[in-house]
């Protein structure tokens, strides 16, 4: 009978990672722990699933609770099980991936998160527990993801130029891509509608302003496609 119940003694946790793009750069949602273990650090706002809670419902609750953030589409991506990932016992976590357009959404630290911010993927703090293998699964994800599917609706607002998707593609995937291979590959997609205006109040030469082709958009996220330049 004892060695039955130690199968009990595990707890479950989830942890979102919220990716956003603002500024030509590619940023993860963070909290301010105001609770231990680790108290005084910033990490992915997760935290212990309650008894009788599904899985997603409590990723959803979790991020609510520490971020108010609500409403937003969240998958599964892996679970992290390594016994000593939590300093209090043994903790499995489930990871979930969200991809958001930050203007949309605006954030309030609450419960135990004294703070809650955006931070630049590139420029990341150290993260406790294994919030840093776990973020970087989250990126390589992403990184399959941006190859296989458009998901510049999601982070990019709803107008831009050639040159925001073009940084958000090398903010995803790490790299320079040539902006001429890069804006013929957009072409051929047949992705993109012209809005026949342009930026205003800018410093530089105003660029001209596209637009997703939503009915093309939801064809392509459907049916996939190889982005590879």
């Amino acid at each position: 009978m004892d060695l039955f119940e130690n199968f009990f003694r595990s707890a479950f946790s989830v942890d979102p990672v919220v990716f956003g793009f603002d500024e030509g750069d590619l940023k993860v949602l963070l909290i301010y722990r105001g609770a231990d273990p680790y108290k005084g650090t910033w990490a992915l706002p997760g935290d212990l699933v309650r008894m009788d809670e599904e899985l997603d419902e409590s990723a959803k609750r979790v991020l609510k609770d520490l971020t108010s953030l609500s409403n937003l589409y969240m998958e599964q991506i892996r679970t992290f099980g390594r016994v000593d990932r939590h300093p209090l016992g043994r903790v499995i976590t489930v990871a979930y991936l969200s991809i958001v357009r930050i203007s949309d959404y605006k954030i309030n630290p609450s419960s135990w998160a004294k703070e809650a911010q955006w931070h630049s993927v590139s420029k990341l703090p150290d993260l406790p527990f294994d919030h840093s293998e776990i973020l970087s699964f989250a990126k390589t994800k992403l990184k399959e993801r941006v190859r296989n599917q458009p998901i510049g609706f999601e982070l990019l607002p709803p107008h831009f130029t050639l040159t925001e998707i073009q940084h958000l593609y090398e903010s995803i995937l790490e790299i320079n891509l040539d902006k001429r291979n890069f804006r013929k590959k957009l072409n051929s997609m047949d992705l993109l509608v012209d809005c026949e205006k342009s930026q205003h109040a800018v410093a530089h030469r105003p660029a001209k302003l596209y637009r997703f082709d939503n009915k093309r958009y939801r064809a392509l996220l459907k049916k996939g496609f190889s982005f590879e330049i």
